[in-house]
């Protein structure tokens, strides 16, 4: 075999070992996280009626467990708004944007599939009981957000923008090997799984704070083609949308924050 064949070779291994690795990470999140969805909202009375940190605590250790399994890995990005702003900031190749997407979206779908085959009994009870469909959207919330009270999708799309803009200035802040005040290496999962629960806790009502297109539309996906039918696509409102372009956006936004007001004054000895 000719070097530049055993180096392609090599490349597309590693490619491949980064593709699993996002589709596990998102896998690990999705299941642990609308496992936390699905005892808050089909238990009565819920283990988290009165107790709605739990919800964001197991979401946020959902992501700390996925970037200690995976980071080594692949990075974790876990979420295509990290993978873009990584590209446009950090230098991310361009060619592995899309295959990255589509691992994190199969990965979501996975674990709703391992949570709907957890909880299945209990959703159709719940169903039954209170005298609801899939079709209606019966127990959708455990899968995928939607608009809280009050909330219209335009509005639900800024929110999204400005919780996910939070969500990658805090990301590019704790992973900045030039922040002298970052955590380090090993310490970064837990804080940023700190900041996930702590984006639940202060805006988690609003719409179920998705932050991620992947955890919001491959279980969607998935909720579809197990009978959910518009009350997943395009859901009520034409919803469905929103969690994709807001934190697409807002991403983005986050990133050149830091990026452009921040990092330039960085200590001298670490700005570059």
């Amino acid at each position: 075999m000719a070097p530049g064949e055993d180096a392609g070779m090599t490349g597309r291994m590693a490619l491949r070992g980064e593709l699993i690795s996002e589709a596990l990470a998102v896998a690990i999140i999705i299941t642990l996280g609308d496992s936390a969805a699905a005892m808050l909202i089909l238990y009565d009375p819920s283990p988290y009626a009165t107790a709605y940190w739990g919800v964001c605590i197991a979401w946020g250790l959902a992501v700390t467990l996925a970037i200690f399994v995976t980071g080594a890995v692949s990075g974790t990005h876990a979420n295509p708004a990290v993978t873009l702003a990584l590209m446009l900031f950090r230098d991310f190749p361009r060619r592995k944007v899309l295959p990255y997407v589509a691992a994190q979206i199969v990965g979501a779908m996975i674990g709703a599939a391992l949570v709907y085959q957890l909880f299945g009994p209990v959703i159709e009870a719940f169903n039954t009981a209170h005298g609801l469909t899939r079709a209606g959207g019966g127990a959708a919330g455990v899968f995928f957000t939607a608009p809280g009270a009050h909330i219209t999708p335009i509005h639900a799309f800024w929110d999204e923008v400005v919780l996910t803009g939070i969500l990658l200035l805090g990301i590019f802040a704790i992973t900045d090997e030039f922040n002298t005040q970052a955590p380090m290496a090993n310490a970064s999962a837990p804080i940023i799984g700190l900041l996930v629960a702590c984006i639940g806790a202060s805006a988690g009502f609003l719409e179920g704070w998705p932050i991620n297109p992947a955890r919001d539309f491959g279980p969607r996906l998935f909720c579809w083609l197990m009978g959910w039918g518009d009350s997943a696509f395009p859901g009520p409102g034409n919803y469905w949308w929103v969690p994709i372009a807001g934190p697409l956006v807002g991403g983005v936004a986050g990133a050149a924050v830091y990026h452009y007001l921040v990092r330039p004054y960085l200590p001298p000895r670490a700005a570059r």
